[in-house]
Formats: structure tokens, C-alpha cells, sequence
């Protein structure tokens, strides 16, 4: 047993085992009335030995719940080794002349059990009296039997400080958290499974001034049909949720918010709780809608270059008739420009940025019967407005070629473009397959004019890639391999 040379260390020890909440605790009374059934004894008790009583946590035979220290058997028991037994207290020096051996309840014989804490510190025993004395003392089986019972004890009296240790962290942790989510310069919220939100860090009041958060209140009238159907959503699925609407601050104004959840599940799968952020975006949301400004702006010029060029180009042709080839085949590039960029760039509508989308847009002069004759298959992937020049000019140019001297040349001449990842060959690259079939027996002699040269140089330098092509006897192939880099850039 550890010595504790200060009694006050040893009581704040006792204290963490929260006696007041095992008072006449179940467990522990259970263990008395066994352990004064196996020792055939009257009285039975687990004491706690605090700096002036000793206190009962559980008893049998015996009402009062505390007597005073100097009083206590259990006092000079704790600091033994083992098992204290007092055959006959009437002729033991120690407590002959004490009150409870002249008085009530008058002990005679005495057995405690000492109760230590994980530290070595003696907080009390576990006992037997009778009013008789006993010679002999216990049996083994008696002594055994109240070892093992303390222990029993101990383990609950452990099992409560363990419990205490554990909140005080939970509490600990709860105020960390609570102190970190306060400092945060975002909005953060927790609900239930139901929606209904418990908790909201300081930011709430200082951007709405209010407590609470209410859809109807805070939210932006335009912006809350769209943004609650969202929530029931997620609450509904499960899955994360996130919106941008605008919350109306204490001054009045609105800014916009983003505002992300995601849900918590238990080991079940169950969502059990929802953990939340509403972030100030307002000034970037603004930007953003400056920049769609300036770039529809810009757009709106582009497409007024794109006609003034190909006015001019026309304009010439007339003049000089016999340019009027190259001015038409220029002027078919422009126009494929010109689709290319209203599908990435639309005057009205949400931008669009799918291969196969803007390809399906640049086909339509070469549709029949309502159905395009270039079938794009395979693979789809996501491009950037930059990407969509040098694609439009290599594709415009290959479907030209091919209604004048390929497979879009003849009444049932058909194209399928298969595009295919490049796998783990070649992983960075996405490929791409020009087939033609049901046209003329393609020319052996093909030499690199214009387009030939146009087509090389996108591929090659802004599409970062390579193409070759081979004349079968159904028609051409070309094969393409593309930069996934340049498509997204």
C-alpha cells in the first residue's frame, strides 16, 4: 500500500470517486448483505473514511449513515496490510473505552477488508461486526470471501470515478469545441436526425442578431422555395447538403451565404445528427457575377468579329472571284467558331461543357432525315471553353473534307466517332476515332494542303496530342489522341 503522508491528498482522492452519488447504491448494497451472509454477522458496511467521519455508503443491521473518525474501526483497518480482525474490542487497548463498544450498537467483533484506490490510497474498508466476540476470528473462507467482495467494491467504486473522468473530458471537450466553433469566422449549426437545429456558435448572433435561425426570417424570399426543398432533400437521402441563398443580417441587408451540411450515422448506418457551416461568400459571389458580366460582354464582341471577318472574306470573294473557294472554306471554319463558342459561351443560359454536347451542336449541317450522320459514341468528358477552338477547327475541318470527298459525300455515307479514355496504357490522354464507311473509295494520293496543316497544328500544339490517318477501301480513318490537361485547361 502506497503511504500518503498528508491526509488531505488522500481525502481529494477519495472525492474523485463521487461518494455522494454511490450513497446506498445497489451493487455495493448487495455485496454488504452477501458478505454478512457468508460471515454469519449482524452488521455489515462499506465505509468511506473521510477527515473528520466515516461515512456508510451501504449497510445492513445498522441505521445511522455516518459516525465521527475518531470512532472508527475502519480507520486503523485501511492502513493495514490485509484483512484487520478484532476478536473482542472490550479487550483490545484500542477501542475498549470507545463509544461504540460501550454504547451502541456494541461491537465486539470486529473484520475489515482495507478499500484502496488505483493510486494506493486508503479510503475506507469493507467490514463485519457482531455483538459477540469471536476468538477464533474468521474462517479462511470468510476471510477469503470478504477479500474478494472488497475488490468487488472497489471495482465499482473505479467504475464510478471512470465515469466521472470520462464526462469531465466530454465537458472538457465540448468547451474546446464550443470555443473553437465560436472563434470560427463562419456560421456553425448541429441539428437532429429531424432537422430541428439545437445548436448555433456566436457568429449567428453577431450576423443576424437573433438566437434562433428561422428558414422563413432569415432567408432571402427568392431564394427560400429553392434552398428548403434542397434541405428536405437531404434530409430525406442523406446525402450532404449544400446551397447558396442569401441570409439577412441584424442591419436588414442580405448577403449570400454557402451554406454545406453533412450527416452523422451511428454504427448502424442511421443518421443521428447533422453538423453544418453557413459561409460568407457574398463578395466572391459578386465577383463572380462581374466576371459573367465582362465575359458575356466579351462573348457578345467575339461573335461580332467572327461576322465582321467573315463579311470581309465574303466581300473579297466577290471581288476576286477566284478566292471564292478558300473564302468559302474560311468561312465554314468561322461559322464552326462561331458554334463552338455559343455552346460554351450562350448569350442566355447555363454554360455548357460536354464533348459530346458541343460535337452534336457542330454536326447539325450534316443531319438527315432529323438524325445526325456523324455518331459520336463512347466516353464523355468535360471541356473548357478555352479547348473548344482547337477542337471545332479539327473537327469542321475532317467533316468538310468528308462532304467533299468522303463518306458525307454520298446519299448513305455515315461517320462514327468513338471516344475512349486512354486506360492505363495512357492514362493522361483521351483517344479519339474518326471512322468513315458507305462513301467513295477515299484518294491514294493525299496531299497536306491548308486543313491538313490547320488540323496539325491544333492537335499538335494546343491540344498537346498527335493524329495520323489511313485510307481503307470503305474510307478514311483518323485517329486522334488528346491531352486531358488541354481539354480542362
Amino acid at each position: 500500500m502506497a503511504s500518503w503522508s498528508r491526509d488531505d491528498e488522500r481525502v481529494a482522492v477519495l472525492r474523485k470517486h463521487d461518494p455522494d452519488a454511490l450513497a446506498d447504491d445497489d451493487e455495493l448494497t448487495a455485496i454488504v448483505r452477501l458478505v454478512a451472509d457468508l460471515c454469519h454477522a449482524p452488521i455489515a458496511m462499506i465505509t468511506l473514511v473521510e477527515q473528520d467521519r466515516q461515512r456508510f455508503l451501504a449497510r445492513v443491521g445498522i441505521a445511522v449513515e455516518e459516525t465521527p473518525r475518531s470512532t472508527s474501526f475502519c480507520a486503523h483497518a485501511m492502513m493495514q496490510a490485509a484483512v484487520m480482525e478484532v476478536p473482542d474490542a472490550t479487550q483490545d487497548g484500542r477501542f475498549s473505552t470507545n463509544p461504540l463498544v460501550t454504547g451502541e450498537p456494541h461491537i465486539r467483533f470486529y473484520a475489515g477488508q482495507p478499500l484502496l484506490s488505483a493510486e494506493g490510497a486508503a479510503l475506507g474498508a469493507l467490514c463485519v461486526i457482531d455483538t459477540d466476540p469471536r476468538p477464533a476470528g474468521l474462517t479462511d473462507l470468510q476471510r477469503n470471501a470478504l477479500t474478494v467482495l472488497a475488490q468487488a467494491a472497489m471495482r465499482r467504486l473505479w467504475s464510478r470515478r471512470d465515469e466521472l473522468d470520462t464526462a469531465r473530458l466530454e465537458q472538457r471537450s465540448t468547451h474546446q469545441l464550443r470555443a473553437l466553433a465560436d472563434s470560427m469566422p463562419a456560421i456553425a449549426w448541429s441539428c437532429d436526425n429531424q432537422g430541428n437545429i439545437d445548436y448555433f456558435n456566436r457568429r449567428l448572433i453577431e450576423f443576424t442578431g437573433s438566437a434562433t435561425y428561422l428558414y422563413g426570417t432569415h432567408v432571402h424570399p427568392e431564394d427560400f422555395d429553392r434552398s428548403y426543398s434542397l434541405w428536405q432533400a437531404s434530409l430525406a437521402s442523406g446525402q450532404p447538403y449544400e446551397c447558396e441563398h442569401r441570409v439577412r443580417r441584424a442591419d436588414g441587408s442580405y448577403r449570400w451565404m454557402m451554406t454545406r451540411a453533412e450527416p452523422v450515422r451511428d454504427d448502424s448506418g442511421a443518421i443521428v445528427r447533422w453538423f453544418g457551416t453557413a459561409t460568407d461568400i457574398d463578395d466572391i459571389h459578386r465577383l463572380a457575377e462581374h466576371r459573367d458580366l465582362l465575359a458575356r460582354e466579351l462573348s457578345h464582341r467575339i461573335k461580332n468579329i467572327f461576322a465582321v471577318v467573315a463579311a470581309l472574306i465574303s466581300l473579297s470573294a466577290r471581288k476576286q472571284p477566284e478566292f471564292r473557294a478558300f473564302s468559302e472554306e474560311v468561312n465554314g471554319s468561322i461559322r464552326a467558331l462561331g458554334r463552338a463558342h455559343d455552346y460554351v459561351r450562350p448569350d442566355e443560359g447555363q454554360r455548357r461543357n460536354s464533348l459530346h454536347g458541343m460535337l452534336d451542336d457542330l454536326f447539325i449541317p450534316y443531319g438527315s432525315g432529323g438524325e445526325s450522320r456523324v455518331r459520336v459514341h463512347g466516353d464523355d468528358v468535360t471541356i473548357a471553353a478555352r479547348a473548344a477552338t482547337p477542337l471545332a477547327l479539327v473537327f469542321h475541318e475532317l467533316a468538310t473534307n468528308s462532304a467533299k470527298y468522303g463518306a458525307l459525300s454520298a446519299e448513305d455515307g455515315v461517320i462514327d466517332l468513338t471516344i475512349r479514355d486512354g486506360g492505363d496504357d495512357n492514362p493522361d490522354m483521351l483517344l479519339l476515332r474518326w471512322q468513315e464507311s458507305g462513301g467513295p473509295p477515299p484518294p491514294q494520293d493525299v496531299s497536306n494542303g491548308f486543313g491538313s496543316r490547320l488540323v496539325e497544328m491544333s492537335i499538335t500544339g494546343q491540344l498537346q496530342g498527335s493524329w495520323q490517318r489511313s485510307f481503307e477501301p470503305d474510307g478514311m480513318i483518323c485517329e486522334l489522341t488528346i491531352a486531358k490537361a488541354a481539354l480542362s485547361a
